[in-house]
């Protein structure tokens, strides 16, 4: 929790890393070890876990708690600790966070109640509750609109950011790139934005974002981070360079549903004991690994990277 305190520093690229399942579908521990011992090496400026890489709604409140202290323990307060523990359920959400803070998160990321599609002033509810029960915690929204079917607006962001000292920020997971602007006008650009979205990760920061929470990590930590890095260096051509060389693996990801793409090669590199995903998905069909291949013959020179 050494982070908690500072949450401005939470900054750069946060890896929002995969949830490992063994082949009989449990969760395995000892490969997020390895994942996370993967992020440290390859320099990544934190870890998350939880967010929609890493297959919450698929988990028990009591799997995900699990993996949280797991992580928390493997991280040791060398970056940033930034796991998901939200829910469509309050007391869910509620029970999960609180287990996050004793771990030593340094903030928790809260995604945005999906399914219900809540009004603007529920979310305000729902994001000032979390925050009152958790005053010595951030806490983040997560705003993820093509998986929730709500898109938190900015004015409730600011809402939020004004009332609660301990809501300090939002993940954006919209390809609207406009919405991310307004948010920050709406709030001041001491509100943390970090960008989930591949392909606006390094254009945020143009606008002054704080980094970016972002899949691709999971294959090429070290090139995420660098772009980062290249950028608050002031050399643009460099991170330029590399959000283009990026392009192949951001494709990769989606070629079937996250994370799906990223735990085959994931597997195949031996960072993971298995390629498991938990229904509702299902692991890489014969085409889809096709065409996953294909890319990871063009981009994959940046996932060796150390």
């Amino acid at each position: 929790m050494k982070f908690r305190s500072d949450p401005s520093a939470i900054r750069g690229s946060i890896a929002p890393v995969v949830t490992p399942f063994a082949e009989d579908g449990s969760v395995d521990h000892e490969s997020l070890r390895r994942l996370i011992r993967f992020q440290l090496e390859s320099g990544s400026h934190g870890v998350s876990l939880g967010g929609s890489t890493g297959e919450p709604s698929a988990q028990s409140a009591a799997e995900r708690i699990a993996a949280i202290r797991v992580a928390a323990e493997a991280v040791g307060d060398r970056v940033p600790f930034l796991p998901g523990t939200g829910s469509h359920k309050l007391d869910e959400t509620l029970e999960v966070t609180a287990a996050a803070r004793e771990a030593g998160a340094d903030a928790a990321l809260v995604i945005t109640p999906y399914y219900a599609r809540p009004t603007q002033e529920a979310l305000y509810r729902w994001y000032a509750t979390v925050a009152r029960e958790f005053p010595d915690l951030p806490i983040v929204a997560y705003n993820v609109p093509s998986r929730t079917a709500v898109d938190i607006a900015p004015e409730t962001v600011r809402r939020l950011f004004s009332d609660f000292d301990n809501f300090v920020g939002v993940k954006e997971t919209t390809k609207d790139f406009e919405h991310f602007s307004r948010v920050l006008h709406a709030c001041g650009r001491e509100l943390l934005v970090w960008s989930g979205i591949e392909l606006l990760c390094l254009p945020l920061l143009a606008l002054g974002g704080a980094g970016f929470v972002s899949a691709v990590a999971n294959l090429a930590p070290a090139a995420v981070a660098r772009m980062y890095e290249a950028w608050q260096a002031g050399d643009l051509e460099t991170a330029r360079d590399l959000h283009y060389r990026l392009h192949p693996l951001v494709d990769l990801l989606f070629v079937e549903t996250n994370p799906a793409p990223a735990k085959w090669v994931l597997h195949r590199q031996g960072r993971i004991a298995s390629d498991h995903v938990r229904p509702p998905l299902i692991g890489l069909t014969s085409e889809g690994e096709g065409k996953v291949r294909r890319l990871l013959a063009a981009g994959g020179d940046l996932t060796a990277q150390i």
